[in-house]
């Protein structure tokens, strides 16, 4: 499934020729550190100079002329390598990889993040997120405590394969069919991440994948993949929804009322629920009249309907969200008409590998090249972990609010305005349509290589700003009263993503409702754990979506590395049940809101569903990935107050 990781590749045995023509595909830094790995000569990076911003090339902004000498130098270097036998590296001190990580940073980096940075880059094979053994449990203690795991998406089957490393007996309860969560259930044509893939991956499961940002059939594919790796299949009950989870004070444990197949209703008890159900997994529909009198085919994205073909047909697309930013240009190149209702555009981010393939040069470097894979994949992360937090950032001074919320904001909705321009520059009317009037960061900004403002120059492409009014049997009709007709409707119009958990009830301590607790205003301690609630431990809870920095993987294997450190604490201690303490939750909530209101998605300029009805940012964290790291390393047991077993007896 994936390439070797740190030294573990197999030996060069290619001619000259095939390393010299792989090497024109090589990402320089990764290059240039695995060759000062390789051969421990730190005088192939120094006098280099790397840009590693977030607005850089992928190069690092070296030039072309020095690409080459590098390319010179790694030819011999490899070639040396190959002809030695492809001997094992020596290990690396401590002053070395320090050296190294600043180079491929592109500057120093602050003594805080050495430990982070080392265990993200994983140099020396170590797992970088294992969590805290649970070998000081006795085995029969492990045996009794039953973990219930709700969702069997990228989050779940993560959570499942380190509670099957600690030795703890679980079950994955899934909705669906199959594995996969959000890549199983989105079929649309285009689908495909948007983040870099090789952060995009489990950390322990690196794969060498075949685009930069791969599509919905090979995500599926790796995350059925790691399930068949690990044995998890014989863990999960698939088509089991859960709709209804009630904590037993009495006997300390919770009882999870299944849907299965046939409609009947099971009961399943468990010790401890994870949730991973994740935030985009409900479709949302608009709140438009008139969506039942449509007499064609309507759909929502989320749940394709494939029977209905899409060739020479009049079509209709309610949304701009990052779903129709991906099918609408495919579904472009076959419908007869797509008519696009935008009612606010999106910030486009410009990067030219959107829908590349990576080259066979590339495969090569990452399969046979010591370390190169490793350093490959942390230059990725380092450039979107912190890179572009900074131009988010609110500035209270800054005097061109609402478009804007500093003055680097500023530069960076600069950037790409002009890359707007440049693709359609000659169609005033269809730029003022595309430039957004929010500050960039303000919602999510969707990748893309142009091939979205291409798709809006085509013929059969219309963006339409004027709201509708509502649904009619034959179209839509517009406030202006202008009709529009269509074959088919298509809504693009995202998830109800501020409904945590939903459609599950969760009754906790003293049978007190979860969502009436809630009251449309999720919040979380880390993200993670909920007073009143014991031994409830999400996944992609409140507050731990990112905008701009990092992939949600990394975010999910934190969180899964703090929830059995929890485990471990209950069960070390001889505990049966854990329960947030309200004052501590309470001021973690008064950080992340002051934290949300400084960056440019809090702002009040700003309307986006990353804000509850009450205009409260319940998704994102607003801090760098050290600081979620740092917080969930371990839990701290004054965080929570405990109940004995004896006491549930």
């Amino acid at each position: 499934m994936h390439p070797p990781q740190g030294s573990a590749c197999p030996p060069i045995t290619a001619d000259d020729a095939t390393i010299e023509q792989s090497l024109r595909d090589a990402n320089i830094p990764a290059l240039l550190n695995a060759l000062a790995h390789l051969t421990g000569d730190l005088e192939l990076i120094r006098g280099v100079k790397l840009d590693t911003s977030f607005l850089a090339d992928a190069q690092g902004g070296v030039p072309e002329a020095e690409q080459g000498r590098i390319r010179k130098l790694a030819l011999d270097a490899l070639r040396r390598y190959r002809d030695a036998g492809s001997p094992t590296p020596k290990p690396l001190s401590s002053d070395t990889t320090h050296e190294l990580l600043k180079f491929i940073a592109g500057g120093e980096v602050p003594a805080n993040y050495v430990e982070f940075l080392e265990s993200e880059l994983a140099i020396n094979e170590e797992d970088a997120f294992a969590p805290p053994s649970l070998s000081n449990v006795p085995t029969s203690a492990k045996e009794k405590f039953r973990v219930a795991v709700i969702g069997a998406g990228m989050s779940g089957l993560l959570a499942a394969i380190r509670l099957q490393e600690a030795g703890l007996p679980f079950v994955i309860l899934e909705k669906n069919a199959d594995v996969g969560g959000t890549w199983f259930e989105n079929t649309y044509p285009g689908c495909r991440v948007d983040s870099a893939n090789h952060t995009y991956s489990y950390s322990f499961e690196p794969n060498d994948w075949p685009q930069h940002f791969s599509q919905r059939k090979v995500l599926h594919g790796y995350f059925a993949a790691c399930a068949r790796k690990y044995g998890l299949r014989n863990h999960i009950r698939f088509r089991a929804e859960v709709t209804l989870s009630e904590w037993d004070d009495k006997r300390a444990l919770w009882r999870i009322h299944v849907k299965t197949a046939d409609g009947k209703t099971e009961t399943v008890e468990a010790n401890a629920i994870v949730s991973a159900v994740g935030q985009l997994n409900r479709p949302q529909f608009p709140d438009i009249p008139g969506q039942d009198r449509f007499k064609g085919p309507s759909f929502h994205s989320a749940r394709w309907q494939h029977e209905h073909p899409i060739a020479g047909k009049k079509i209709i697309v309610i949304g701009t969200g990052a779903s129709a930013f991906q099918f609408v240009p495919e579904i472009a190149k076959v419908a007869g008409d797509v008519t696009v209702f935008q009612r606010t555009p999106p910030w486009i981010v410009p990067n030219p590998d959107y829908h590349a393939d990576i080259p066979a040069g590339k495969h090569w470097l990452l399969k046979y090249v010591p370390y190169y894979a490793s350093w490959f994949r942390f230059s990725v992360f380092w450039k979107s972990a912190e890179g572009l937090l900074s131009f988010v950032k609110v500035d209270p001074k800054w005097h061109n609010q609402p478009y804007s919320v500093s003055e680097q904001n500023e530069v960076l909705r600069t950037m790409l305005i002009e890359n707007i321009k440049a693709i359609i520059g000659d169609k005033p009317e269809l730029i003022d349509k595309s430039i957004p009037s929010y500050p960039p960061g303000g919602k999510r900004m969707l990748i893309d290589n142009g091939n979205w403002l291409q798709t809006l120059r085509r013929d059969n492409v219309h963006l339409v700003n004027d709201p509708i009014k509502e649904i009619t049997e034959t179209g839509v009709l517009c406030a202006s009263g202008k009709r529009y007709d269509a074959d088919i409707l298509i809504y693009g119009t995202g998830f109800t993503a501020s409904r945590f958990l939903t459609p599950q009830k969760f009754l906790g301590r003293g049978a007190k409702d979860l969502h009436q607790t809630w009251n449309g205003d999720a919040r979380a301690y880390m993200g993670i754990t909920i007073p009143g609630f014991p031994n409830l431990f999400c996944l992609y809870g409140p507050n731990t979506n990112i905008v701009v920095n990092g992939s949600i993987i990394f975010f999910s294997e934190c969180e899964v590395r703090y929830i059995i450190g929890c485990l471990k604490l209950l069960l070390e201690k001889n505990q049966a049940a854990m329960d947030c303490r309200k004052d501590v939750h309470d001021a973690y909530n008064r950080k992340i809101d002051e934290g949300n209101l400084q960056m440019a998605w809090g702002s009040p300029h700003v309307r986006s569903w990353y804000k509850n009805a009450a205009g409260r940012v319940t998704q994102n964290w607003p801090f760098t990935l050290l600081e979620f790291w740092d917080q969930t390393k371990a839990p701290s047991a004054a965080d929570y107050t405990f109940t004995r077993k004896e006491a549930t007896a």
